[in-house]
């Protein structure tokens, strides 16, 4: 579910902030909204993100947040890519 690059990007932006809205995301990942929200819908699905929204002075706002389902099929992810990378390295 996470190694996709936009998800693994978006997995990584979320875990290193308390929330992220829909337009820092689309920002800071490059993507474009319809590719974005795919993806997102994707992680919310998997329980991974949990999607609050709400309206800020009359526009709408969608915030996101890792769940801990999320947090920890991240860490999880991030332990095996780290291993993977350690073998590699004694391999050579």
């Amino acid at each position: 579910m996470i190694h996709a690059p936009l998800r693994l990007a978006v997995m990584t932006i979320l875990a290193g902030v308390r929330e992220a809205d829909f337009v820092f995301l689309r920002d800071s990942t490059g993507a474009t909204d319809g590719n974005l929200s795919t993806h997102l819908q994707k992680l919310e699905e998997a329980k991974y993100v949990r999607v609050v929204k709400a309206f800020e002075d009359r526009k709408p706002k969608t915030r996101f947040t890792l769940t801990a389902v999320g947090r920890q099929a991240y860490a999880v992810y991030i332990e095996a890519l780290q291993e993977y990378i350690k073998v590699s390295k004694q391999a050579k």
